[in-house]
C-alpha cells in the first residue's frame, strides 16, 4: 500500500511541475507577442528607450533592415529594432511640504464652506433669537406666531 500512495504523490507533482511550465510558456509567449506588436507598430514621433538606457523619440523605422533612428535630445543614433523597449513611466513627484500645503488650504476651504448655510451667508450673520433675548436686541417674531399669541389670549382657560 505504501508503494502505490508514493507512485500517486509523484504522478501529482510532476502534473503540477507540467502545469506550471504550460502556465509560463503561455505568459511568456503573450509577453513576447505584446512586444512585438509594440515595435511593428512604431512610427515617427512615438516615445521610446533602449534596454542600454537611451530615451527618445522615434525619427525614422525600417522593418525591413530591423532598424530604428532614434531622436535623443537632437542626437540621431540607429538601433536594432530589438534593442528598443516602451519608455519607462516617470511618476509626478510632489514633494512633502507640498503635499502638506494643499491638504491645508483643502482644509481650509472646507472649513469655509462648512460655515456657510445653504444661503451662502455665513454663520456668523445669523442671529439666535434666544442669544438676542440676552443681548437685549430686538428680535421678529413671524405674522403667523402673532396670531397663534392672540388667539391664545382670546380663549377661556381652561
Amino acid at each position: 500500500m505504501g508503494g502505490n500512495s508514493n507512485t500517486m504523490m509523484l504522478i501529482a507533482i510532476i502534473v503540477v511541475i507540467a502545469g506550471m511550465m504550460w502556465y509560463q510558456s503561455r505568459q511568456s509567449k503573450k509577453k513576447q507577442g505584446e512586444v512585438q506588436n509594440f515595435r511593428t507598430s512604431l512610427k515617427k514621433g512615438d516615445p521610446v528607450a533602449t534596454y542600454s538606457g537611451l530615451i527618445g523619440v522615434v525619427e525614422e523605422v525600417d522593418l525591413d533592415a530591423d532598424q530604428i533612428v532614434i531622436n535623443s535630445e537632437g542626437t540621431l543614433s540607429r538601433w536594432r529594432i530589438q534593442a528598443v523597449t516602451e519608455p519607462p513611466v516617470v511618476p509626478n513627484y510632489v514633494s512633502d511640504e507640498e503635499y502638506e500645503r494643499e491638504q491645508k488650504e483643502k482644509a481650509e476651504e472646507a472649513d469655509s464652506d462648512a460655515t456657510k448655510n445653504s444661503d451662502g451667508i455665513a454663520d456668523a450673520d445669523y442671529v439666535n433669537p434666544a442669544d438676542a433675548q440676552d443681548n437685549d436686541t430686538e428680535t421678529v417674531k413671524s405674522e403667523e406666531s402673532d396670531k397663534d399669541d392672540t388667539d391664545k389670549k382670546d380663549e377661556p382657560a381652561k
